[in-house]
């Protein structure tokens, strides 16, 4: 088979990956039942990193907004993409408003988390957010992960976690991939030409097992011209002992191409320059590719824990955007090439105690430091349909952060318990070319909780802290932004089983940023802005009336405003005052299961002014599998189930078109919902 032309240039990593993997995965000859390589090909044991329910955290949790994910769900949840396997932390709205190679955008709490800003996302320990990056501070690209290796998730919200640094003062969200899987392949098919195979293996070596893996995925969507979407991801892991209790290695690749149809301006609908999923440059594109080694280390007793985790990453991407159309150059357009080249090392390691005593009382005590390296190149060069006319802005940055943390939980009486934490963080960078400089900043940040336990099916939270995000240190070198911006955070909260199947959490939140970082549509890029604060409520449902049958259900409220006085208004754009999911999973119902979700977004300001607002989003998705036996599956997957014409993203700002004035128009701009669409998996495990 030949290689599509845009993978041809890095065909030698890409075919010696997949010869690994698929030496790997090969299915074994011998019958089914069988040992091959020493390994039980029936009776593999399931992995899963992460063993508790989120129904069972009374008495573990630190705050009403911490939980757990299982892998059962994830694989459960109909997903277009790989970043809405987030959809399963409550509250967090997954969307995009460009292409599928593309980093989603995030909603939560009242919160545009645009690309990443304020939810640290982390894979097997790596950072996944990038700082001082081309397209957005905290740009987080969740491509590279393949939702069938994931062993589950831990979420957590708000700034009350030492462990938990830059971007994490919305949230955290760390996933891992499991250490093996059965032998296993899938096919899927659907609609607007998408296609994606999958396979992977587990094989004993030495000591330990190697897993392999390989996804390969198109899509073309539903938009004019064709997006083209080519994907390629390859795994190759290597373990011994378990998640807790020994270490791995793991090696990751993965290379996307695509055609971009982002945000478009109404009016062009309505004079008819282009249909609803149209673009006015065809040639808006972006290239992505990920390469990373990284280790974990785990070791301990019952009275002490290590856990050590390093990783090298590559990474490459050039997004091709026309946003404001002709505004700039009226002649040659204003789309524009942003290009990210960077290399990132780092590492964390942590010592857990659990036999301390603090006067009298039993204490669990972790301490723990995290360092992070980058070298990144960037620069925004003016494109004429994808050919460079010059470059507007180039900058090489290197970039060091050290972070410090100790957390200590004690444990006063059976129904009452502390958790204080503390952190240090230091950031340094230097800058060459056109945002010169240099910048250098640290912050301490208290954190702690108490925790009431006077029931034993009922638990209250109350906890403050301080948080932060880094900027962008061109900002920094430049006009004096913060490198650093500190979050303060308060919440109270409770969470009850007050039924042997139900269990709800409530949560009152407030947080307050030193500086906002906003979307500047005009430049493709994040910036900061004013001071914020944002109060809301959260409440959080989990009813299992049958073994086979779970409901599932989050409504967070928020309200939104900068913190100062300002002429133009006080409300902040794009951040929406209602999110609402509800979601019902049927598991091990004979041979059948399924999930059936529904999303929705309030409308919201797009101005500081609240004079232009977007339209509520709802939407459905489902997927209904069924077990053959004999390890033959197949599932179908319905997304925007009633076919409703509504918008992924909104917004509101100038561009302008031929013809029109020199100083351009303001209009509402929307990325439309993709319409209903059909994904059809047949799989097999050997």
């Amino acid at each position: 088979m030949r290689l599509p032309r845009p993978f041809q240039k890095n065909r030698a990593i890409l075919l010696g990956s997949a010869t690994c993997a698929a030496f790997l995965i090969l299915p074994a000859a011998a019958q089914e039942g069988s040992p091959v390589a020493g390994i039980v090909v029936e009776d593999v044991p399931e992995v899963v990193v992460i063993t508790a329910l989120r129904t069972e955290l009374i008495g573990v949790a630190v705050t009403s907004g911490e939980g757990i994910i299982l892998r059962d769900e994830l694989l459960q949840l109909p997903t277009l993409r790989p970043g809405q396997l987030l959809e399963t932390v409550p509250g967090l709205v997954v969307t995009i408003h460009s292409g599928e190679g593309k980093a989603n955008q995030y909603l939560l709490r009242g919160v545009n988390l645009d690309h990443g800003t304020d939810l640290a996302t982390f894979v097997d320990g790596m950072p996944v957010n990038m700082r001082t990056h081309a397209h957005g501070q905290g740009y987080t690209d969740l491509n590279f992960f393949i939702p069938e290796l994931a062993a589950g998730i831990n979420y957590s919200k708000g700034p009350y976690f030492a462990q938990e640094g830059d971007f994490a003062s919305v949230a955290a969200v760390r996933m891992a991939y499991v250490n093996e899987l059965p032998d296993q392949a899938s096919a899927t098919i659907g609609t607007s030409s998408y296609q994606r195979l999958f396979t992977t293996g587990t094989r004993e070596v030495l000591s330990g097992r190697v897993l392999g893996a390989i996804e390969l995925v198109h899509y073309d969507g539903p938009w004019t011209p064709p997006e083209n979407t080519r994907k390629l991801n390859t795994v190759l892991r290597y373990s011994e002992g378990e998640s807790s209790e020994g270490w791995s290695l793991t090696a990751m690749y993965y290379r996307g191409l695509w055609n971009a149809t982002t945000d478009q301006p109404e009016r062009a609908v309505e004079m008819g320059l282009i249909d609803r999923f149209g673009t006015l440059d065809p040639t808006d594109a972006g290239r992505a590719q990920r390469m990373s080694l990284s280790g974990v280390y785990s070791h301990g007793t019952l009275d002490w824990h290590v856990d050590v985790n390093a990783y090298a990453i590559n990474n490459h991407l050039t997004l091709w955007n026309n946003f404001t159309h002709f505004l700039d150059d009226p002649v040659r357009g204003d789309q524009h090439a942003q290009n990210d080249v960077r290399a990132v090392f780092g590492g964390s390691a942590s010592y857990s105690r659990y036999d301390a005593s603090i006067l009298g009382a039993h204490s669990e005590i972790v301490v723990g430091v995290q360092t992070r390296y980058d070298d990144i190149h960037v620069n925004r060069t003016h494109t004429a349909q994808r050919a460079p006319l010059d470059t507007e802005v180039e900058d090489w940055v290197k970039e060091f952060s050290a972070g410090a943390y100790g957390q200590m939980t004690t444990y006063w009486t059976d129904w009452f318990r502390s958790v204080v934490g503390v952190r240090e963080d230091y950031i340094d960078a230097r800058v060459k070319g056109s945002n010169a400089g240099d910048a250098s900043t640290t912050l301490f940040q208290p954190k702690g909780s108490f925790i009431f336990s006077p029931w034993t099916h009922v638990e209250f939270y109350a906890s403050a802290g301080r948080g932060f995000h880094s900027n962008d240190v061109r900002g920094s070198t430049t006009i004096g932004a913060p490198l650093i911006v500190e979050s303060i955070g308060k919440e109270i909260g409770v969470r009850a089983t007050p039924l042997p199947n139900l269990t709800a959490t409530l949560t009152l939140f407030e947080i307050e940023f030193e500086s906002e970082l906003t979307y500047d549509a005009e430049a493709g890029q994040t910036e900061a802005g004013r001071p914020s604060k944002r109060t809301g409520v959260e409440l959080n449902a989990t009813y299992e009336p049958f073994p086979w049958l779970e409901f599932y259900g989050t409504l967070a409220f928020a309200r939104a405003r900068f913190a100062d006085s300002d002429p133009a208004g006080n409300h902040i754009p794009d951040s929406p005052n209602v999110i609402g999911f509800l979601g019902a999973f049927v598991r091990d119902a004979g041979p059948w299961s399924g999930a059936l979700e529904f999303r929705y977004i309030s409308a919201h300001p797009l101005t500081e002014d609240d004079s232009v607002r977007s339209e509520p989003h709802a939407s459905w998705n489902m997927n209904i599998r069924y077990d053959f036996g004999s390890g033959w599956n197949a599932q179908l997957g319905i997304f925007n189930l009633f076919d409703s014409e509504q918008d992924a993203a909104e917004y509101y700002y100038v561009d302008r078109l031929p013809g029109e004035p020199a100083g351009g128009v303001a209009d509402l701009h929307f990325h439309p919902l993709e319409p209903r669409s059909f994904r059809f998996t047949v799989s097999k495990a050997f």
